[in-house]
Order: C-alpha cells, then structure tokens, then sequence
C-alpha cells in the first residue's frame, strides 16, 4: 500500500511524519525561505508556516528551487522525496503562538545590560526594539526584563476565508487548529466555516496545549468534527517553543502523548513543543516509538541551523550552490533521520 500513498500520508502510516515548524507569527522571509529549502530536501513531510499570503507564496517558490536539487539530494543520500505538504494554522482564540514581543526602546535605562537581547533566540531585538519580521513569540525576552517594560501582543486573528481561498487554489494542502480547553463555543464557530472545505485538504491536525481536561476537551471536539473526510492529527504541544532549551523539555509532550495514545481517540498523534534531539531517544527508553506518528521540530530545528542559515545566498543560486546550504542540509538530515529511520 505505501507504494500507492502521497509521501506525506504514508509517513503518517507509517509512523515517520517530520515536520518542520516555522511560526505561526514568524514572518522573515529569507530566513524562512532557507529553513523551507534545508528541511525539504533533508526530508520533511510538512511545512508549518505562517498564514501570511507573502510567506505562503515564498515557501512555494521555494519548493519549486528544492525540486530542481532533487538528484543532486539523492545523490548525497538525503531523504528528499518529493514536495511536502504546506500547513498553515488558525486558532480559535487567543494563543501564545500568535503574538510577539513589543516594547518601546526609548524606555529603557542607558545602564540596561539589556537581557532580552541576550536571551532572544534569533536576535529579534536590538536598540531600537523588536524587529518584528523576526519574532515568533517565545516570550523568553519578557521575563527576564528587569523593568517589565516588555509584553506580548497578540497578533490579529487570520480571517479564515483567506485560507479557504488559499485551499481551493491548491497552495496550501493542510490547516492546523490551534485550541485549548474551554474553548468549545469558539471551536465550534471556527469549524463550521472549515468543514464544507474540508474535504479538500490532505490533513487537518489539532493542536491543544497541556491541560488536566485536555483529553476529554479533544474527545469532545472530536465528536464536533466526526467524520472527517481527511486524515486527522492530533499534536500534543508540551512546552511551546521550547526545544532548544534543554533536553528535558520533552519530557511534557511525551507525556501528554501517552495520554492521549490511551484514551483510544481516531487519529495520529504528533508530539510538538519542546522537541530537540533527545526526544527520539525518550521516546525509544519509554517503549512509546511506534505508538508516535510523527514529531513536529520549531525552535530546535531553527536553533541548529542557524548561524549556517546566515551564509545561504539563495539569489545567486542560479550561478553557483553555495557550499554552506549542503552544510546546513547535513544537519537538518541528522535531525530527520532520527526519527525517519528509528520506526
């Protein structure tokens, strides 16, 4: 059968889904367009971007740029296997991964040692304030200001026709809802305006942060959705952007997946939030590798390619291929793989 099946679907199958998390709310585009052609080729089966028309348009344009690398990927032994599903998320309300950090540098004391710039994962900040493009909303720089001065915005809800317009034109093949418990009314609400477009979409996956209710919260959502003309994902967000922290952020989303692997509910389950590189290796020490269908990277995967991310001149791609995006492919593999080739 998996010879039959979209690449994507048959990672689903088969309990090797990768995808790559870029932002919701994160919009740089040269960044992202380095991160879109690194992770295709190194074998991701879904891109998780921003809803922003201008991101939407530069990852497809890059798809085509990674089709064209095909043989040469091959060739190196990575795991490229054709264009991977682009996914878009909407919420149902407020939520942490739609905001950004804003304060207002003029504010700030001269004598500052300025630890949100220090702490800023992607060097979104500097004198004179948040670069906007750039910021993804981890809320690390807000917690650490001494004088409190930063605070999180929520960024303005996607109007959910854009994306419908967006599916029905092919560009973009999955939606992601981000929820959490308690928000019933606006799931409901939400979910009435995607259900007669859902049939046209190759996955719908849902994203609930960790809650005590958090399992009978998605076993009621499920009965609102049921039956679905797509494959359902559930992603069990543990400690949002947080992967490249430390090791032990896995830990939360792991849990909270074997809790829902339990309950028994229809559908894959995908961990999220706080992945890193010891999560595979958790994962295999619980005895729990094939009960997960896959594994969403956001933070991590950014974190390790980055500075090699820098170096990635994509406009004179036609000339010559930059040693440096082999380099970071290399890496991005490394991180596929992990979970591609352990099932």
């Amino acid at each position: 059968m998996g010879a039959t099946l979209e690449h994507p679907l048959e990672s689903l199958e088969t309990s090797k889904w990768f995808k790559l998390i870029c932002g919701a709310s994160f919009q740089d585009l040269e960044v992202i367009r380095s991160l879109t052609l690194v992770y295709t080729l190194a074998g991701a089966d879904c891109l998780d971007v921003s809803a922003d028309p201008a991101v939407i348009e530069t990852v497809r344009q890059t798809l085509e740029l990674a089709e064209s690398l095909a043989e040469q990927a091959w060739q190196r032994g990575y795991l490229y296997s054709g264009k991977p599903w682009l996914m878009v998320s909407l919420n149902d309300g407020e939520d942490v991964h739609f905001r950004k950090a804003n304060f207002n540098p003029q504010n700030c004391p001269d004598d500052c040692e300025r630890p949100c710039e220090k702490i800023c994962p992607i060097d979104a900040i500097n004198t004179q304030g948040v670069i906007k493009d750039k910021c993804y909303g981890c809320g690390r720089c807000i917690v650490v200001c001494p004088l409190e001065l930063i605070e999180a915005q929520p960024q303005p809800a996607i109007k959910p026709d854009l994306i419908l317009k967006q599916i029905e034109k092919g560009y973009i093949q999955a939606i992601e809802i981000h929820t959490q418990v308690g928000h019933q009314v606006q799931f409901a609400q939400l979910w009435d305006k995607i259900r007669p477009h859902h049939n046209r979409l190759k996955v719908l996956a849902i994203s609930c942060p960790e809650h005590p209710e958090a399992i009978a919260y998605l076993q009621e959502i499920y009965q609102k959705i049921a039956p679905l003309q797509c494959p359902l994902v559930w992603q069990t967000d543990g400690r949002p952007m947080s992967g490249d922290i430390g090791k032990g952020t896995t830990h939360a989303t792991i849990a909270y997946a074997q809790r829902l692997g339990e309950s028994k509910l229809p559908g894959y389950i995908q961990l999220a939030g706080g992945t890193n590189s010891y999560t595979v290796e958790k994962l295999k020490a619980l005895g729990l590798r094939n009960q997960i269908s896959g594994v969403a990277y956001g933070s991590y995967a950014r974190s390790i390619v980055g500075k090699l991310l820098t170096t990635i001149d994509l406009s004179s791609m036609n000339k010559k291929i930059p040693k440096s995006l082999w380099q970071a492919t290399q890496v991005a593999h490394e991180l596929v793989a992990q979970f591609k080739q352990t099932a």
